[in-house]
């Protein structure tokens, strides 16, 4: 996305929102004018949160600083199947000394989104090793598993753990019968080509509700679809068959 279509994206949210995550299963800090992005979201006086794998942190770490961000969520849990094995300890540290100078003026969340992954016990200790050695803290505070805002680390930054979730897919298993979901209830998403989506998971934009370059968003939040979803999530109830696959809970 151009940083002038984010800015038309921006006008238009603005009304109805004071904040903008910056995530959509796509990695923020790729972006080759990520500087100019903030900048636009910063003057518009959104609250600007972002979600990260960190593998860039070090490098886009000067840009990321410079302006307010709110929070910045670190997955920590991608690292285990992006990054070389013996470059799990760096990639920690490089992690954590962006915590310790973002801590100022973000919330910084260390994610490790994979609490009931077998085959990840092996790095989650590493993680959690590398976590207590930096805050000085016992290891066994940080092998419980956390709701919400997690552990407290130092002031400002926080270990979330959490089990790792189906992702929704368009043919896959309809395991779900009922649920609530934040999904247009108190958050959309907004695809690089500007597409309207229910919630921030469906990436492949399968439920697609309009498109904010061509539409006014009252039109697309107001439109019947989008009103047929969330009145049905507002009564624990799921109509859409892809939302029937997917494993997130709130």
């Amino acid at each position: 996305m151009s940083p002038d279509e984010f800015r038309l994206v921006v006008e238009k949210i603005r009304p109805f929102t004071e904040y903008i995550y910056l995530h959509v299963l796509g990695e923020p800090l790729l972006h080759p004018q990520l500087d100019e992005i903030l900048k636009i979201a910063e003057n518009a006086g959104l609250n600007i949160n972002i979600t990260t794998n960190g593998g860039l942190l070090e490098q886009k770490k000067e840009i990321l600083l410079k302006h307010k961000i709110r929070q910045v969520n670190i997955s920590l849990h991608d690292a285990e199947e992006n990054i070389p094995s013996q470059n799990w300890k760096s990639y920690l540290q490089s992690v954590m000394n962006y915590a310790s100078e973002a801590m100022q003026n973000t919330y910084v969340s260390l994610r490790l989104w994979n609490t009931t992954n077998a085959s990840s016990t092996y790095f989650n200790e590493i993680c959690l090793r590398e976590i207590a050695t930096k805050y000085d803290l016992p290891l066994n505070l940080l092998a419980d598993k956390t709701k919400g805002n997690g552990i407290k680390l130092t002031e400002h930054v926080f270990l979330q753990r959490a089990p790792r979730f189906q992702w929704p897919e368009e043919n896959g298993e309809q395991t779900q019968t009922e649920k609530t979901c934040y999904a247009l209830r108190d958050h959309i998403a907004v695809l690089v080509d500007g597409e309207v989506i229910p919630c921030c998971l469906d990436a492949n934009a399968i439920l697609k509700l309009g498109n904010i370059f061509d539409n006014n968003l009252s039109d697309i939040l107001n439109s019947e679809k989008s009103q047929k979803i969330r009145n049905g999530f507002l009564n624990n109830k799921i109509t859409e068959n892809l939302c029937k696959t997917c494993g997130f809970i709130i």
